[in-house]
């Protein structure tokens, strides 16, 4: 309550009005299961396509599951469940990803079930892996090297900075002197060429600087020069600078790759004996980052005769016959599989220069920062400590395979950098206690444990599982006692393939929720991987699309029941009204096939022998109501348990029930009929109130759906 200490108006804003509540949604899905690559831990994301999903967890190809001693390939029954859901018109999809082991699964990727794909082991100074486990992380990378712009320029200046490497050529140095093997101010005139570091007021001279008599233009002195110092220079010196320009991505650092094409030979022995050029016409090697220095290591210029450290100012006046100094960055390619096939992730501008932004470890970080890469960026590159950009080349040069960089002399091929990863392994096929996960609030959380972080979701399945006979029955019973516990979801199980009726009523016999429901038989499609004509899958994927489509349509009130299933070329099963007739008591839906109006979900029960929650849509109804009402009424926890917050309260719930009643959702001529809501005395004692307990009653006379539609047809007299 305001206080008032002073005279004068006050103005207070007040609300007359009661708290309205919001329904919630409710046909957000989430799906557990098998896929072919994408990430174990940690908070699951949403996905609102298919091409999301397979940009995140990999394409519908077979999963290779280790058995015994063998491999066998199985659907990716997860895969096509996701392509099913989008299809039938869901639109928020969670996946959680399960292996076996996956608890076993060390920072690396490695376990003692699935493997990550990698390079060659032989090769530490840059390894390169699949982020993720899986036999797809066997991925084909192609390393395509930049055509830089040239990077080489000389600009003329009046003085070099501080021990800075430049060309200096002068005309008639009037004052020299010789830092050893005479007097220091013996001087005479000479003409200078050559490469000289900046000491304070005096140039010192880098290798052996080319030096003549001005009169008799006889060399002077000769190699003893090599300690030669330039005390006086003459208006007439040209001093350049010359070195690397930055490229234009601004990636150079130490080690960076270079290539060096000259348009001529260029004869550096003058010099220095050592800096000889004029064996080649393209020399590769490494600049560093102040980019006046070139290392061309002999091991990469086998004309040469000993690693050579050049600086760029020796180029000095041969620069206009150096067509290029190309900076060698890279763009990375990631193949789906072989070299040919599809490229699903690629990076631009990558240098092997450890230490910048764009290099390899940073580019292709383990853990990355942007979420988006953390969900799809397929691998990742770890440098050796210590590193240098040429050791990181080497590295990259000894996983090319020879076949793609050396192409016959009779092949239009150009030569290609192919990179293979390989050892990727799927694992061996998730149990139970896979799809249930852990929880890990490090790490991350698995399984269903890690839906449990995500309120929106309503529908949870584990189609892949069906696949499974050892383990179906008890991934379904985690999924029961998942959505027991999250309370407002509920979950969609799979019969088996090629059950028969009997085996169906078996299954079913083992659990008794209405937090479940059961399809059957399986759904023929037709196989999106090519790899068959048909395929059959687990129904569980069309039915979660067809629950949300249901929501959107007509309300999460009617049956999603009698409704197509889009897909589909057939049923697994033909199943007829007799057939029916035996399963449709027990809660199983059946997915027939009608003639002129295609294939259809033709069953709307839970599996709960509780009449009251018979049918899906009354239970996942009264799941909405709930959730709205608890949701919307958190303002009221702490708020004085009087009249004045049991009658907020009450005029919130019948608004939001009147409105329901309105749009058709609820049975009752009249709102009195539809629905009654108490909180007042009547609802709480004494002691309710004495212990801070507030009671709402509510009642709602739910729409059950007309699952036998009876006409009554008899005979009557004309005059009747």
């Amino acid at each position: 309550m305001s206080e008032y200490l002073a005279p004068g108006v006050f103005v207070e804003e007040v609300s007359f009005r009661h708290k309205s509540i919001e329904g919630v949604g409710t046909s957000v899905s989430s799906l557990v299961g098998p896929t072919r690559t994408g990430p174990l831990r940690g908070m699951p994301e949403v996905v609102t396509s298919y091409a999301e999903f397979e940009r995140v967890y990999g394409d519908a190809s077979d999963l290779n599951f280790t058995v015994g001693t063998s491999t066998q390939a199985v659907p990716n029954y997860t895969a096509h469940a996701a392509r099913a859901y989008f299809d039938n018109g869901g639109k928020q999809l969670y996946v959680a990803r399960v292996l076996q082991g996956v608890n076993d699964i060390t920072a690396d990727g490695g376990g003692t079930s699935a493997a990550v794909a990698r390079s060659s082991d032989a090769v530490t100074d840059a390894a390169l892996r699949a982020r993720f486990p899986g036999a797809m992380g066997n991925y084909t990378l192609e390393l395509n090297w930049w055509e830089s712009e040239n990077l080489l320029s000389a600009v003329q200046v009046d003085a070099g900075d501080e021990n800075e490497i430049v060309y200096l050529e002068s005309v008639n140095v009037a004052a020299a002197a010789k830092a050893s093997g005479g007097p220091a101010n013996d001087k005479f005139p000479v003409n200078v060429q050559g490469v000289f570091k900046r000491k304070g007021p005096n140039y010192e001279v880098v290798g052996t600087a080319l030096v003549t008599d001005p009169g008799t233009g006889n060399a002077v002195g000769g190699t003893a020069l090599g300690g030669l110092k330039i005390a006086e220079l003459p208006a007439s010196t040209i001093v350049q600078r010359v070195r690397v320009r930055r490229p234009s991505n601004g990636v150079l650092a130490d080690g960076t790759a270079a290539v060096l094409r000259l348009g001529k030979v260029v004869d550096l022995t003058p010099l220095n004996s050592a800096w000889v050029l004029g064996a080649g016409k393209e020399f590769y090697g490494f600049v560093n980052a102040a980019g006046d220095t070139l290392s061309l290591p002999l091991a990469r210029n086998a004309t040469l005769a000993a690693d050579l450290e050049l600086p760029l100012a020796a180029l000095g006046n041969n620069l206009a016959d150096v067509t290029a100094v190309a900076v060698a960055l890279f763009d990375l390619d990631v193949h789906r599989g072989g070299k040919n096939d599809e490229v699903i992730w690629s990076a631009t501008a990558i240098t092997v220069a450890p230490g910048t932004e764009q290099s390899l470890d940073q580019v292709l970080s383990a853990t990355p920062q942007k979420k988006s890469a953390q969900l799809s960026q397929p691998i990742a590159c770890t440098l050796a400590s210590g590193v240098t950009g040429p050791r990181v080349l080497a590295a990259l040069d000894a996983l090319y395979k020879a076949a793609d960089l050396h192409p016959p002399s009779n092949s239009l091929d150009d030569p290609r950098y192919i990179i293979e990863l390989k050892g990727g392994l799927d694992g061996k096929i998730p149990v139970a206690i896979d799809y249930a996960g852990e929880e890990d609030e490090i790490l991350g959380s698995t399984g269903l444990t890690a839906l449990e972080g995500v309120e929106d979701i309503s529908i949870v399945m584990t189609p892949a599982a069906a696949a499974h006979a050892d383990s179906h029955d008890a991934v379904v019973m985690e999924v029961q006692k998942h959505c027991r516990k999250m309370r407002y979801r509920i979950g969609i199980a799979d019969s088996r393939q090629g059950m028969s009726l009997g085996d169906v009523r078996t299954f079913r016999n083992n659990f008794d929720d209405s937090r479940l429901a059961l399809y059957h038989p399986w759904v023929l499609i037709a196989d999106p991987t090519r790899q068959r004509e048909s395929l059959a899958v687990p129904p569980a994927g069309f039915i979660a699309g067809i629950y949300a489509r249901t929501d959107v349509d007509r309300g999460v009130h009617k049956a999603p029941a009698n409704e197509v299933v889009l897909g589909a070329l057939r049923f697994e099963q033909e199943i007829n009204r007799f057939q029916q007739e035996l399963l449709n008591p027990n809660g199983i839906n059946c997915l027939r096939s009608f003639p002129g109006r295609g294939h259809r979900v033709w069953g709307g029960r839970t599996l709960s022998s509780d009449p009251e929650w018979k049918y899906v849509n009354v239970r996942r109804y009264f799941l909405y109501l709930e959730r709205s009402v608890e949701k919307s009424t958190q303002w009221a926890v702490f708020e004085p348990n009087g009249e004045a917050l049991w009658g907020n309260i009450r005029s919130g719930v019948e608004d939001f029930l009147f409105n329901e009643w309105k749009n058709g959702r609820l049975l009752g001529g009249t709102p009195k009929e539809a629905y009654f809501v108490r909180c007042d005395r009547s609802t709480m004692t004494q002691n309710d109130i004495d212990n801070g307990r507030m009671v709402c009653v509510v009642g709602v006379a739910a729409l059950t759906p007309a699952e036998f539609v009876i006409f009554r047809v008899g005979q009557k007299t004309a005059d009747a």
